[in-house]
């Protein structure tokens, strides 16, 4: 049920908003030690097809999805995310900070209606209070105000130049009717829409970054033998199990299938972590190692980097936690074979 509705069985979708509607988003992610994260998690469903320049025209020039708080989503999803926007932020520090600069926010908004869009470089400080953190955010005032006039539905992300975004009035991103739903019905799609998206979730968890793991009601009740805790499974992914057939896929970190460390432990005896931020010595598995997916089972990593000086995919290891078939092993072979054509990068071994 997880992989299919994740559609990384044997019957790939072909069309790019279909996918990120079925997935509800694609992850930005500044890490590109492979490929883009969004890049990379489409080219595991779509194939070789799949150019980055589609989700560049998607979000740019067709509109058929957008960009909010470091995620692509399909714009037939806006009024889900922007419900009860004019509430946010929550806390008060951020709330405090907001009231004090509004003048330096209408100044933004101002400069956007006249002038947008806009990237950050291109909007003056006039701020009366700094933002203070102990993090990088630290006195980044323009960007810290657009990010919280982003969540407030006052400003949008209209597109990008290289890494930066350009910023503009929501009215000229987002569809007419962009926020007409309750935040209790919207908290109730989106709900349904990720267990749509997952097949199988948790009733409720601990709470993770970007996007939450959990489905509440959505559903129907389920219990995985061996694990404990509520579960909820999507009732078509249950109807349609009996003719699953999968394939092999190289999936990134940042995989929806993988997000998730616990549940991937819990219903695919699969141990993972970034290892990234980790000194060399300390890696068990690689700076970005990619999960293994053959079949209906995660079999093991692959230690990869994409090496664009050398022009070379760069494969240092692939991690077995299962004993590999030779099947197995071509499968991951041709896999390898495809992402490094993709790149246009040859495959070479560490």
């Amino acid at each position: 049920m997880a992989i299919r509705a994740q559609l990384l069985d044997a019957r790939r979708p072909t069309d790019l908003v279909a996918l990120v509607r079925q997935l509800t988003l694609l992850q930005i992610d500044p890490t590109a030690a492979i490929a883009p994260n969004a890049d990379l998690v489409a080219w595991t469903r779509l194939g070789s097809s799949y150019r980055p320049e589609q989700l560049t025209d998607a979000l740019e020039r067709e509109r058929t999805l957008f960009e909010y708080d470091a995620l692509v989503r399909p714009t037939s999803d806006v009024a889900l995310h922007l419900a009860g926007a004019a509430d946010r932020p929550k806390y008060a520090r951020t709330r405090d900070w907001l009231r004090a600069n509004d003048a330096f926010r209408r100044d933004i908004i101002e400069r956007l209606a006249a002038s947008g869009p806009l990237t950050s470089r291109d909007i003056p400080d006039t701020s009366v209070v700094p933002w203070a953190s102990s993090g990088w955010t630290n006195n980044r005032n323009v960007t810290q105000m657009l990010e919280l006039l982003m969540l407030r539905a006052e400003v949008a992300i209209s597109g990008r130049v290289g890494r930066e975004r350009l910023w503009d009035l929501p009215e000229r991103v987002y569809p007419p009717d962009a926020g007409a739903l309750s935040v209790e019905k919207a908290e109730q799609i989106k709900n349904e829409r990720r267990l749509t998206s997952l097949g199988i979730a948790r009733v409720k968890g601990t709470a993770l970054p970007i996007e939450p793991v959990v489905v509440g009601d959505a559903g129907e009740p389920a219990v995985v033998d061996g694990v404990r805790g509520e579960w909820r499974v999507d009732p078509a992914a249950l109807a349609a199990l009996d003719d699953f057939e999968g394939r092999t896929a190289l999936l990134s970190p940042f995989d929806r299938l993988v997000y998730d460390r616990k549940r991937a432990l819990e219903l695919f005896d699969f141990e993972y972590t970034l290892e990234m931020y980790k000194p060399a010595a300390k890696r068990r598995w690689g700076y970005f190692a990619l999960p293994i997916l053959h079949g209906d089972r995660l079999v093991g990593k692959v230690d990869a980097l994409a090496d664009r000086k050398a022009g070379v995919l760069r494969v240092n290891e692939i991690h077995e936690d299962v004993k590999f078939t030779r099947a197995v092993t071509a499968a991951v072979r041709s896999e390898l074979r495809d992402l490094a054509a993709w790149l246009g990068l040859r495959l070479a071994a560490g």
